[in-house]
């Protein structure tokens, strides 16, 4: 059990570690020090690998708080982890199954002196799309985090 609990909550610590390691730190500093055209490829090279963290320790989470929901008390406390991570995940498999390949077909549009202004709010719409499902993913995983420290904290 012990085991099975690292687990998990390595792959919490991983999930929102990532994120908010690449939204506060890695990519303010990538667009402050390179041009721009250039700051957009080195985050978009790498996002697939942002996204792949998600959806693996997604899964994991997922999974093993879906198992202690079962198999351990308190239920609803773990219950309630396994759902906010269940909806984080699902939102990471949206931004980065649907709203990532979009992005990346205008993307170049930031870099260009006169963009096509279709093209320039599509990229906008689709970039504040992602950061605030990238917000609400964060949002849910400290969700569960935090249910997960009620389910595992001392009952008096």
């Amino acid at each position: 059990m012990v085991i099975t609990l690292f687990i998990y909550l390595l792959s919490l610590v991983c999930w929102l570690g990532g994120m908010v390691f690449f939204s506060i730190l890695a990519a303010p500093i990538v667009f402050s020090v390179l041009p721009i055209s250039e700051a957009g490829k080195v985050v978009a090279g790498i996002f697939p690998r942002y996204y792949i963290l998600g959806y693996v320790a997604g899964i994991i989470g997922v999974i093993l708080a879906t198992y202690f929901a079962i198999s351990r008390t308190p239920r609803l406390w773990w219950g309630f982890a396994a759902l906010t991570l269940a909806i984080a995940l699902a939102l990471t498999l949206y931004a980065g199954t649907v709203i990532r390949p979009r992005v990346d077909q205008v993307r170049t549009v930031a870099e260009e002196a006169n963009p096509d202004p279709a093209r320039k709010e599509e990229f906008q719409r689709l970039h504040r799309l992602s950061v605030s499902i990238n917000g609400g993913v964060m949002l849910l995983n400290v969700l569960a985090l935090l249910s997960t420290a009620a389910a595992l904290a001392p009952r008096v």
